[in-house]
């Protein structure tokens, strides 16, 4: 018996899939044109197919993966940079580093080095959940950490940036993570800081999603993953949430299970109950 014909949605969704693979195995990155004659469409429709179903652009997806790439390549030891360069599909030394600077936040003998020479503040407080760390890069907030103790939060920093220049926040720096402190205590204050957000080009795409939950409010992860046009994502949506190191300002608190249970957060399970108590209170009760 002859199957169905596929319907344009599958059809579409196979030939984003297969693009996709393309983009991500290829030692450079594929035109639209190119990829848009692979799947048999128009560049036009290709590259509104694509965004519906992705939420990015190729251009945005295949510069991504070369990111990704390029933070595998340099954390090798003793990598050259002129290598990480070649893997990474870039040909020419200009456009490599126009680009590279923005891809990993500092520069790629730095990333390479672990921060070598990168200057990061940051500054220890206690808030209503424990101990609390902030750093900011020039490019922003950097890290928002919470625990139980502050030196294991500066110990996971070092360990990110093993060669930075840390060092401790001035004034305005200490009014910055008292922003934070504040939103902790009362989060319906809202809380909008200049971010440093580093990830591959999905889980972007989740903490942007994130970020336009209410306070007050949660979703499943099958909600979220249905949310950016995934609704197969669950998983790796849960993986994007884990890997987030801006705790409230990218508030992977609001994620749940789909019976309502509270599932893992990297900063403990108690926190993320104690973040849903208090947003779940009317302006005023959160202390």
């Amino acid at each position: 018996m002859q199957s169905p014909a596929a319907s344009p949605a599958a059809l579409h969704a196979a030939c984003v899939a297969a693009a996709c693979r393309q983009i991500e195995t290829a030692s450079t990155p594929p035109s639209l044109a190119e990829l848009a004659a692979q799947a048999g469409l128009s560049p036009h429709h290709f590259h509104r197919v694509f965004k519906a179903i992705t939420g990015v652009t190729p251009k945005v997806y295949a510069s991504a993966q070369r990111a990704a790439a390029l933070r595998t390549v340099l954390s090798a030891t003793q990598t050259r940079i002129t290598d990480a360069m070649l893997d990474a599909g870039f040909n020419t030394n200009s456009r490599f580093y126009a680009q590279a600077d923005a891809m990993l936040g500092m520069k790629p003998t730095q990333y390479r080095d672990g921060g070598r020479a990168a200057r990061i503040e940051f500054a220890l407080a206690q808030c209503a959940l424990g101990a609390l760390l902030v750093a900011r890069s020039g490019r922003g907030v950097c890290a928002i950490a919470l625990g139980d103790a502050p030196e294991p939060l500066l110990h996971e920093l070092q360990d990110r940036f093993p060669h930075a220049e840390l060092v401790g926040g001035d004034a305005a720096f200490e009014q910055l993570v008292a922003q934070v402190v504040g939103f902790i205590e009362a989060p319906n204050l809202g809380l909008d800081l200049p971010l440093d957000i580093r990830g591959t080009a999905f889980q972007q795409r989740v903490w942007d999603a994130l970020r336009k939950i209410p306070a007050g409010q949660t979703v499943s992860y099958a909600q979220l993953a249905q949310h950016i046009g995934m609704p197969s994502a669950s998983r790796a949506v849960a993986r994007a949430c884990a890997a987030n190191t801006l705790a409230v300002a990218i508030p992977c608190h609001r994620v749940v299970r789909s019976d309502g249970a509270l599932s893992g957060y990297r900063w403990g399970v108690e926190r993320k109950r104690a973040l849903l108590q208090r947003e779940a209170k009317p302006q005023g009760e959160a202390r």
